[in-house]
């Protein structure tokens, strides 16, 4: 019987098996995909100017959860 496998993760395995660094792996996806591909990632993931640019006092998504404390 034939297994559809998920290249996303195939390549995520690969990173956390060793096989690849993540880096190398970064590399390669970013060569790979297009100029409007990698904008649009980066402004799907609120990390493009638009999102960089306003500084409203607020800590952002990433920076409230590091500052989570499990023991709360």
């Amino acid at each position: 019987m034939f297994t559809d496998i998920d290249a996303r993760d195939q390549a995520i395995e690969l990173v956390e098996d060793g096989t690849v660094s993540a880096k190398d792996m970064l590399v390669m996806a970013l060569k790979y995909m297009s100029n409007d591909d990698v904008a649009d990632m980066l402004d799907s993931n609120e990390l493009s100017e638009r999102f960089l640019e306003e500084d409203d006092g607020q800590p952002t998504e990433y920076e409230e959860w590091m500052s989570f404390d499990p023991d709360c």
